[in-house]
């Protein structure tokens, strides 16, 4: 290696110490979903990302997604996924495969990759962290309100099993299902909406989103038109010209409610983007969308 290239690795570390001195101890609640949860080697490169940022003292806590693994795992068993509204309708056969999927493949997976990189984790299933009322969906064409099965928004977060990973330098990984709070049946909940949760409860500084999107473009077919930061006002003047619409409403909102419970900051940043998880946090430009007050 070359002195030069030694020298701007020396640069590339001195532009992060102050952002680890800043946040050395501090919590951040990431949430993976989306295509960044498909690929093995993305999935790899993003969980070391994580165990990167224990390392350095900074206290990571996460939630997963598992779509496309439920979808999976329902056809294997001769069910159909359906889906009113953006939410997946869930019954009883439903809601056992979603359980089982999420306890038994993905969050043991994601805990096991983590230690083998070197760090410490522990799974922790939503339902002992999420309590939960059953919710209705909304028919997009009639715009009615009907029964999606069990499916549920988060009322509450039980932060201690949290507190006491985060006490122990473990990182916990949280699964997005709740328990119903009259029934104790387990509810299939969104999982950005439980991230969002979760941060408010434990006043997260940083609340991330690792998608396969960049972020917030004015032109989602263009790269370019990515939009780095926006505050409250912003985003309403971009709801209203139309340039934030269909999925990215909901979690601009939820960013905003979780702002205004006492998380830091907001970032919408791009799984598939080699390490964006630490440029995104260490470097002065970033490469996602970051969103506050």
């Amino acid at each position: 290696m070359s002195l030069d290239a030694q020298f701007r690795k020396a640069d590339v570390l001195l532009e992060a110490l102050p952002y680890m001195q800043s946040f050395r101890g501090k919590i951040f609640l990431i949430k993976v979903g989306g295509s960044a949860m498909e690929d093995p080697k993305l999935v790899d490169r993003f969980l070391r990302d994580i165990v990167f940022l224990e390392a350095v003292g900074i206290n990571p806590v996460l939630v997963h997604g598992g779509g496309k693994a439920i979808s999976a795992a329902m056809r294997n068993a001769g069910l159909e996924a359906q889906f009113i509204g953006g939410m997946r309708v869930t019954d009883d056969a439903t809601i056992h495969i979603v359980e089982q999927t999420l306890a038994r493949v993905i969050n043991p997976e994601i805990v096991d990759k983590l230690t083998g990189f070197g760090g410490k984790a522990v799974g922790l299933p939503g339902t002992e962290v999420f309590v939960g009322e059953k919710m209705l969906g909304t028919d997009p064409g009639s715009g009615r309100e009907v029964d999606i099965g069990y499916v549920g928004r988060v009322v509450e977060c039980k932060s201690g099993l949290i507190e006491a990973a985060v006490a122990g330098e473990f990182v916990p990984c949280v699964s997005p299902v709740a328990r119903d709070r009259v029934t104790g049946r387990t509810l299939n909940v969104n999982a950005d909406l439980a991230a969002c949760a979760l941060a408010t409860k434990l006043k997260a500084s940083k609340l991330i989103f690792i998608s396969d999107v960049l972020g917030v473009m004015r032109d989602p077919k263009d790269n370019s038109t990515l939009i780095p930061s926006l505050d409250e006002a912003a985003i309403k003047e971009l709801k209203a010209d139309g340039t934030i619409s269909g999925g990215m409403i909901p979690k601009v909102d939820s960013a905003l409610e979780s702002l205004h419970g006492g998380v830091g900051k907001v970032h919408l940043i791009d799984g598939r983007v080699p390490h964006g998880l630490i440029l995104e946090i260490f470097t002065d430009f970033g490469i996602g969308t970051e969103i506050t007050l």
